[in-house]
């Protein structure tokens, strides 16, 4: 299995980045995926999830702000972030949660710059 992210790039302050994940090479489907962000020196940190059950969550910076959807092979997940700030400059990885085995995959990260 494979997490293929893709999206990244740079942005002035206030534009707009989708951020997509697939995972590849897998039938087992993955209801639980997410996008976690790091900066340099930084934990790594939450952006948003969909749950076990399927609902999207989001910490409070990316509320209001960012989207998280999936396609309807529930492997492939976006992150639709608006109104970017110089904050959310950071490395930003994809997630998945085999639900069978509990094993973590990654994906190789994709930058996000926000310029002022």
């Amino acid at each position: 299995v494979q997490l293929q992210a893709s999206g990244g790039g740079s942005v002035q302050a206030g534009g707009s980045l989708r951020l997509s994940c697939a995972a590849e090479g897998t039938v087992i489907r993955f209801p639980v995926m997410r996008w976690l962000r790091q900066v340099p020196g930084n934990p790594r940190e939450l952006v948003a999830s969909f749950t076990s059950d399927g609902i999207a969550h989001y910490e409070d910076f990316a509320k209001g702000r960012f989207i998280l959807s999936r396609d309807k092979d529930q492997n492939t997940i976006h992150l639709q972030m608006s109104n970017l700030k110089s904050a959310d400059t950071a490395v930003y990885y994809c997630y998945a949660l085999n639900p069978l085995t509990l094993q973590q995959y990654w994906g190789q990260g994709t930058l996000v710059t926000v310029s002022s």
